[in-house]
């Protein structure tokens, strides 16, 4: 599986919209409306990498009121419970 963050620049007036018509896409997990330098931040998981072109570029760059897109590919996933787990392998209580 393939993650992604698409942070995403949205004309000020659409965001709502905006972000309810990329949160009903396929593919697309959570999003989140920030403050900052973008307007929306989306996460993205796909099987493929072709799939990625077709869906940031060809459905959320195409959602009214878009105007730019810059996409991070994930390459590895930490969390605090990660963590704690490997750092409990082999202690015993």
């Amino acid at each position: 599986m393939i993650t992604a963050i698409v942070l995403i620049q949205v004309e000020a007036d659409a965001i709502p919209d905006a972000a309810q018509a990329i949160a009903d896409i396929d593919g697309v997990g959570e999003v989140y409306s920030c403050a900052g330098d973008v307007d929306l931040i989306a996460t993205v998981k796909v099987s493929a990498h072709e799939e990625l072109a077709d869906l940031i570029p060809g459905r959320i760059g195409k959602v009214p009121g878009v105007l730019d897109t810059v996409t991070h590919i994930a390459f590895r996933s930490y969390s605090r419970a990660d963590t704690e787990s490997a750092f409990a392998i082999g202690v015993e209580d």
